[in-house]
């Protein structure tokens, strides 16, 4: 389902995901808005789910975690209980940001943030591998990041 937006929709979007505590009169003067008129449109997005929350964005390496690595996994099978079973069984996992169920070689493909090797080599040892049907890990770390953005392009 999508919505339709306005170029002052956009707008507010765009500044609210740059800055996600800008207050409501600010916002309001950026898209040359009056305060309640900016405030009804940022609830309509927020009712309407397309904006889901605001969060607080950290630095992963001033937070201790320089490590980032990206890991296929391959279950044991592709039944609705065999998938439901590793898929509650990630949520639970900090050091696991982001679960993708892919259509192709691999059943999931995971963004995992790590300390250092031994960080890691524990988080494939004893947390991936021994989730709910995996049969095969593949995991490829990252050098380092030239973009990241969680920002759509709205």
């Amino acid at each position: 389902m999508t919505i339709e937006l306005d170029s002052r929709d956009r707008s507010i979007l765009r500044i609210l995901q740059a800055d996600g505590r800008i207050t409501n009169s600010d916002l309001a003067e950026k898209v040359h808005l009056s305060p309640s008129a900016c405030l009804r449109r940022v609830r309509q997005l927020e009712e309407s789910g397309l904006i889901r929350g605001y969060a607080m964005i950290l630095d992963d390496k001033i937070a201790g975690f320089p490590g980032t690595a990206f890991v296929f996994v391959t279950l044991d099978q592709q039944g609705r209980a065999s998938l439901e079973g590793f898929e509650q069984a990630v949520l639970n996992l900090p050091e696991i940001l982001e679960c993708h169920l892919l259509a192709g070689a691999h059943d999931y493909l995971m963004r995992v943030i790590y300390r250092d090797s031994a960080d890691f080599e524990r988080i494939h040892t004893d947390i991936i591998t021994q989730l709910p049907g995996v049969t095969r890990v593949q995991s490829t770390l990252t050098l380092r990041s030239i973009k990241k953005s969680s920002a759509l392009p709205v």
